[in-house]
């Protein structure tokens, strides 16, 4: 309860800086910015799995979806280049104003989320856009839906590589949302015959009759850190998957103290089946390795612990 209080004073002071610059300093002093890392654990640095660039906005074929998120936001197209044998080139849309924004509360706080995919991409995505690149048999003519995508990068790659038959990328921020839509639009020339759609998919309050039984494969990274939504996640989770034939949910994630083992608590009591595999892919437990050892300057990754950054991998079926 008490490092609920911390946390909470933590955010209402990061808002009340925002609405009420100080004349006084030129940014947040340090104890603002180890607050400011306790709450998000935003990462710098993440496995480097994936490599990155910066790029102009790619031309595009087609009327592209303008995003709702603020105008005075600023914002960068970012390609991906996936390790595969044609480096297939993904661009990603993503903000990258690190300021607060008070549009941001008043939606978090008109649909009940949060905002953590407009943060950045976080470490857990390209864990598992990774992991998924290496498993592209496991996806090939199946229907997939990725929970809480943030920018989509792991749904995007699936659907560009694997020959799945559906790809969906959900996420309920509707900020979000629309950046996934523009992000879809950038890369459609790689989806072949896959067909891929965004959504506006929230654990705790969708009715999901519609879509209920219908994916082989749901993934999700970083999904399980906010409690609250835990239950609405794992209903969500047995309600999407496929009654008929094999069908598994894929997360990836990292222990957070004890959220991860609260979620699969809930995920027994549901009465699905899960596994835990914390070696899972041999170049993300040799960085992971490197990280905690220390390694050369060039592979450190600044406050890296395991509980709040390696990721584990947690498969769970009916």
């Amino acid at each position: 309860m008490e490092n609920g209080r911390k946390a909470s004073s933590l955010r209402w002071g990061i808002l009340r800086r925002a609405l009420i610059p100080s004349s006084s300093s030129t940014g947040p002093d340090e104890q603002s910015e180890k607050g400011i890392r306790n709450i998000s654990r935003k990462a710098n640095q993440g496995f480097s799995l994936i490599p990155f660039r910066l790029v102009d906005k790619p031309k595009l074929e087609h009327k592209e979806v303008i995003p709702t998120s603020s105008p005075n936001a600023t914002e960068a197209c970012v390609c991906y280049t996936l390790p595969n044998h044609s480096a297939t080139e993904l661009f990603l849309y993503q903000r990258v104003d690190t300021s607060a924004n008070l549009d941001d509360f008043k939606i978090c706080n008109t649909y009940d989320i949060d905002n953590t995919g407009l943060v950045c991409s976080w470490p857990s995505e390209e864990v598992l856009a990774y992991y998924c690149l290496s498993q592209i048999d496991l996806f090939r003519s199946k229907r997939v839906i990725e929970l809480g995508s943030g920018y989509g990068l792991a749904g995007l790659l699936i659907a560009s590589v694997t020959d799945a038959l559906e790809v969906v990328i959900s996420d309920g921020n509707p900020q979000v949302v629309d950046y996934i839509q523009r992000n879809i639009n950038a890369n459609l020339r790689h989806f072949n015959n896959t067909k891929v759609k965004s959504m506006m998919l929230h654990w705790n309050h969708e009715e999901l009759s519609d879509i209920s039984n219908n994916f082989d494969i749901i993934v999700a990274s970083d999904c399980t850190f906010f409690k609250e939504f835990h239950k609405g996640l794992v209903q969500t989770v047995k309600c999407l998957l496929k009654k008929q034939g094999p069908s598994e949910a894929i997360f990836l994630g990292p222990k957070r103290g004890n959220s991860l083992d609260e979620f699969l608590m809930e995920v027994k009591e549901s009465g699905l089946q899960f596994t835990v595999n914390e070696i899972y892919n041999n170049e993300v437990w040799m960085r992971h390795q490197r990280f905690i050892d220390g390694g050369d300057d060039d592979s450190l990754w600044p406050n890296y612990e395991k509980d709040h950054c390696y990721p584990l991998l947690v498969r769970i079926t009916l």
